[in-house]
């Protein structure tokens, strides 16, 4: 099916937006003299502009215009409490008013006791901080290729691990007659590297199976999410997350799990434990930092030793400045400490608020006359997800199990959720990722309801 045009529609949502929100505008327009597209993140960086904010409590944003935003982005998914919540907050204002939070550059007991905590929640043997996802899976590709002596790195198509060489090829899905998820999405990266990764697809075991037996005996690692991000939001099946294991035990290969979004967003501790798996290695961050930037590779002891002393520093993931920032670490802790102890009122929650707002989402379109279907659906696995993203199918019978179902024009209509929705909803106050995101325990029935009052006025809007 050829994908509806919105031009026309889009040029009235951006002038009526700009009309709504002139400080972000003027605000935007002096960025652009300093900064790449007006800003430092392109998911962001939303045209006309995004919506500069001046603050933001709990479940709301407010920008420089005084609209108060209902926000189920929640930063980049990271706050699962909630923006600024009070449980970190006061804990770091504590700490700076003691001297304690920007000694950069010193080692302490808090390194120590959050790694205690990140090891007993997640299985892993060893741990090593650091300050985003991207450095964490860089890194454990680089451990891999040290460990095995092998060069080439497997992961699935939609799958996104950050900018690094590893991790930028089989991110966009590239349709009539682009290879779909096979291709490379940055320039500037050498073919003799990138000719090293090779994409797979997302919970399809058969294709796993002969990925191996084509290139098992050359493959270093097997990176992939249990729940995957960009993707989809949506579950790996039990059936695809046991083959990976078992393929990489049988063909020597080192299995990474990707849960910097997956880490404490579904248990206090890591999303394989829900499978009964437990990877080589697994990268965290976002939930884990409390809104700091935190991330961590964690893993088996004789593969993370090679970082170390005892494995002759053959892989410098030395750390950075700010590596194991204090600050960051307090937050860390803060944030870990309050999930384990109260895991069984946070996940039940997180799971009952993000069923009511797919199946109110869903309802709302429906009303309207516009078939809509959310991803992050329970599969057996997981005990619920707080994670969605929408979906706006072509034909009733659409399956949301593969990266291509959800990002395929001729499947479903992506220019619809990524670009018109995501604009059209700001108009509402309401802040959206891939016409969803995530609740938070913030979030309450009340914003449930506004969420589906925002679809209703929105869906009108699209049909004209």
């Amino acid at each position: 099916m050829n994908p509806r045009d919105y031009t026309t529609l889009l040029a009235e949502l951006r002038q009526e937006y700009a009309q709504y929100a002139p400080r972000s505008a003027a605000i935007n327009a002096q960025a652009n003299g300093y900064l790449i597209d007006g800003g430092s993140h392109a998911l962001r960086l939303i045209e006309p502009f995004p919506p500069r904010i001046a603050e933001a409590h709990g479940a709301w944003l407010t920008d420089e215009d005084g609209h108060r935003i209902l926000d189920f982005w929640q930063g980049h998914f990271a706050n699962i409490l909630g923006h600024n919540a009070s449980v970190v907050t006061e804990v770091l204002a504590e700490g700076f008013s003691h001297g304690f939070g920007l000694q950069t550059g010193f080692a302490d007991r808090l390194q120590a006791e959050t790694a205690a905590i990140l090891c007993q929640r997640t299985g892993s043997e060893r741990v090593r901080f650091t300050t985003s996802g991207t450095l964490a899976t860089m890194n454990a590709v680089l451990l891999s290729r040290t460990f095995t002596g092998r060069d080439l790195v497997m992961k699935v198509g939609g799958g996104w691990h950050g900018g690094h060489p590893w991790g930028l090829k089989g991110i966009r899905f590239h349709g009539k007659g682009g290879g779909g998820f096979g291709q490379v999405d940055s320039d500037g990266l050498p073919c003799v590297q990138t000719d090293e990764i090779v994409v797979t697809r997302y919970n399809d075991t058969d294709m796993l199976a002969d990925c191996f037996r084509q290139h098992g005996d050359r493959l270093a690692c097997f990176m992939v999410e249990p729940f995957i991000g960009l993707g989809g939001l949506m579950p790996a099946s039990r059936e695809y997350l046991r083959a990976a294991r078992e393929l990489t035990e049988e063909y020597g290969v080192v299995l990474i799990f990707d849960e910097v979004i997956a880490g404490f967003r579904f248990r206090a501790g890591n999303c394989g434990a829900l499978y009964g798996l437990q990877p080589d290695l697994a990268s965290f961050g976002k939930v884990i930092g409390g809104g700091m930037p935190v991330a961590a590779l964690g893993g088996r002891a004789d593969i993370m030793q090679l970082a170390g002393r005892e494995g002759g520093g053959r892989v410098k993931f030395s750390g950075g400045t700010y590596s194991a920032h204090p600050a960051s670490l307090l937050a860390a802790k803060t944030q870990m400490t309050y999930l384990v102890a109260h895991e069984h009122e946070v996940y039940p929650r997180l799971a009952q608020l993000g069923e009511k707002s797919r199946l109110a989402v869903e309802a709302a379109f429906a009303e309207e006359g516009i078939l809509a279907r959310c991803t992050g659906n329970l599969n057996g696995e997981l005990p619920g997800s707080s994670l969605s993203i929408v979906v706006f199918p072509h034909q009733d019978d659409c399956r949301l199990k593969y990266p291509e179902d959800v990002w395929d024009p001729t499947v479903t209509d992506v220019a619809l959720r990524e670009t018109v929705i995501r604009l059209a909803m700001l108009l509402e106050d309401v802040s959206v990722m891939h016409s969803l995101g995530a609740v938070s325990m913030a979030h309450s029935e009340t914003d449930i309801e506004r969420l589906a009052e925002a679809c209703h006025r929105v869906a009108r809007r699209v049909k004209g």
